[in-house]
């Protein structure tokens, strides 16, 4: 079976995020000022062939934990769809 993975990696809240309170800081001076807290992350898709969906979780996993996501500084979620 094949599968689609959606992933976000996302710094970690604790940590500071300077893309994100950049952006911050410009919505204010773009006339934005309700928007706060502004965090800047990555969007990953990859396709997957797995004979399960439970070992195409693992797979994914395994590529977020060893390759896209730096787990010191950031966390990731995703979402995985039969295609």
């Amino acid at each position: 079976m094949k599968f689609i993975a959606n992933i976000n990696v996302m710094p970690l809240k604790a940590l500071l995020d300077p893309q994100g309170k950049a952006v911050t800081g410009s919505m204010k001076n773009l006339g934005l000022a309700e928007i706060e807290n502004v965090r800047i992350g990555k969007h990953i898709t990859l396709e997957i062939e797995a004979d399960t969906e439970n070992a195409a979780k693992a797979k994914v996993d395994e590529a977020c934990k060893k390759l896209l996501c730096n787990q010191i500084m950031e966390g990731y979620d995703f979402k995985l769809s039969a295609i």
